[in-house]
């Protein structure tokens, strides 16, 4: 028996969740940014592939994942689009109708984006392993899949891709229009980061370690986390610390549109 959404006659979680993943499917941009995403992926590693040179140490899995700072936009407008999409075009108050309790609107939204974020973030690593086949083997970077460590990095670049489209779906529900979500991440995210970097002390390092950038750890494998906290004197947070720290900025920005949705008007 299919489980109904309380507040309206024939609503379901199914029925819910399937109406948003046609709204995303349906849209052209959101197949944009995925193709744009995965391409993007292949051509950043390769063109920095070309610049190795011997001695300079990493590692096949780290080149693979070498554009991650500018691929990750591409998550994070797919996140925003699903999160604000609606506000911006004036079909939110549609959709509320629809399903007065509103949050499992929410609900259905992160999981369709949690779900082409996540099948994003593997082609994309897929196809940055194609585009860098050759560069490795001239420099002898294996890509071992059955290595902890290179597993790690590449799992590390899904998660960390699929964490900030959702951390842009949080903050495209909570703000509601596209364009202050998609700054408010890109500050929270590369500019006030570069910023707390240039500028290294115990107050910025350790702020700088809980900001949702810290993510990025997810990408770095072992001699590079040693290398980051060596130079930090921030708190070590291990190679998985940064993922949560991202998880949980994730669930405090859902938390909050969940409570402006639950409370508030949808305009």
């Amino acid at each position: 028996m299919r489980r109904t959404v309380a507040g309206h006659a024939g609503v379901t979680v199914t029925r819910v969740v399937a109406s948003e993943w046609t709204k995303l499917a349906g849209l052209r941009a959101p197949v944009w940014v995925v193709v744009a995403t995965v391409a993007a992926a292949a051509a950043l590693a390769a063109v920095l592939g070309m610049f190795l040179r011997p001695g300079d140490g990493g590692s096949g899995a780290t080149l693979v994942v070498s554009g991650h700072l500018l691929v990750q936009l591409g998550p994070l407008v797919l996140g925003v689009l699903v999160g604000a999409g609606e506000y911006g075009a004036g079909t939110a108050t549609t959709t509320f109708t629809a399903v007065p309790r509103r949050l499992p609107v929410l609900a259905a939204q992160v999981a369709v984006t949690a779900v082409v974020a996540l099948g994003t973030a593997a082609a994309a690593v897929a196809a940055a392993a194609w585009a860098t086949a050759g560069v490795r083997a001239g420099s002898g970077l294996a890509l071992d899949l059955g290595d902890g460590e290179t597993a790690r990095v590449l799992a590390g670049y899904v998660l960390s891709l699929t964490g900030v489209a959702l951390l842009g779906l949080g903050l495209g529900a909570l703000l509601r229009r596209p364009a202050a979500a998609f700054g408010a991440a890109a500050l929270l995210l590369v500019v006030v980061d570069h910023l707390l970097a240039t500028n290294p002390g115990r107050v910025t390092d350790t702020v700088r370690a809980l900001l949702p950038g810290a993510g990025s750890r997810l990408l770095l494998d072992d001699a590079g986390l040693a290398s980051l906290d060596a130079a930090s004197l921030g708190p070590d947070l291990g190679p998985w610390g940064g993922g949560v720290v991202l998880g949980l900025w994730v669930a405090g920005l859902l938390a909050a549109a969940a409570l402006r949705l639950r409370r508030g008007d949808v305009v």
